[in-house]
């Protein structure tokens, strides 16, 4: 397996996984990894549904981070454990989520927009009454606010994640479709010294591209890009690592010689 390190990873510390840390941890040497970053939620005023609780992904970080570390130790001849955390940002919490992400030394830290306006594109009424390039364009305008507004995080989780839940999946949907948005995006990461990650979630949910698709990842390489963590947002043992093999050959398809891992908030490079 030409990639050993997964870089977006939850346990039962996330507020939507019921898996023990040391079960995924179990699992991920079974499948010859080196390092496991885990990357549990966190989301300041996540709102209620009709599903889940108002504000389901706050963080226990001390507890987290004990449970973690006594684990780190007891594995630490077979794999690396690194500390990491997947902040959802959204503007209006840019102090409070900076006051979050002193408090503790990750090792690696994932921005994600999941909240977009005060809605989670995961749940139907994002989509609903409107085309689904509208609410496209709806979310990755709200990830340029976002990179306006804050700036203490490693990589941005999944760009195009609102994708992964439109009722229409990928039919209508390309980069080139959005791509004064998407070079603005793209251009303001690099500008920033940030990477993106290749997320292979949506391929274990049956899509045919990563998120961000292939052309978007491309693109910023052409940008000149170079940081690009890969990362299965698994939930549970069964997603661990899920398809990186196929995801090594889209970063040599867009350019990558390298994929990239963080230790104490800095990157090492790894040839695929």
């Amino acid at each position: 397996m030409p990639i050993t390190a997964d870089y977006h990873l939850h346990s039962s510390f996330s507020g939507d996984s019921e898996t023990p840390m040391e079960k995924m941890i179990l699992r991920g040497i079974d499948l010859g990894l080196t390092k496991m970053c885990f990357t549990e939620h966190n989301d300041f005023d996540f709102p209620a549904n009709d599903t889940d609780a108002e504000n389901i992904f706050l963080l226990h970080a001390d507890s987290y981070l004990y449970d973690l570390l006594k684990l780190r130790e007891k594995y630490a001849d077979k794999i690396k454990i690194l500390f990491g955390v997947e902040i959802g940002l959204q503007p209006h919490l840019s102090r409070e989520n900076a006051t979050f992400a002193k408090a503790h030394a990750y090792d690696f830290i994932i921005a994600s927009s999941h909240i977009c306006n005060g809605r989670d594109p995961y749940y139907p009424a994002f989509f609903a009454k409107r085309p689904a390039q509208d609410a496209f364009r709806e979310y990755f305008e709200s990830i340029l606010d976002n990179l306006h507004a804050y700036s203490n995080f490693d990589v941005y989780g999944h760009l195009d994640y609102v994708v992964r839940y439109s009722p229409t999946k990928e039919q209508g949907y390309s980069y080139e479709i959005f791509s004064e948005l998407f070079d603005q995006i793209l251009t303001r990461l690099i500008h920033m010294e940030k990477g993106i990650e290749i997320n292979t979630s949506s391929l274990a949910k049956g899509l045919q591209e990563p998120n961000p698709c292939r052309s978007i990842i491309k693109r910023y390489k052409e940008l000149g890009g170079e940081i690009i963590t890969v990362g299965s947002d698994a939930h549970d043992p069964g997603q661990i690592a899920f398809a990186f093999g196929q995801a090594a050959e889209i970063l040599k398809d867009c350019g990558f010689r390298y994929y990239t891992t963080f230790t104490e908030r800095s990157p090492s490079f790894h040839r695929l």
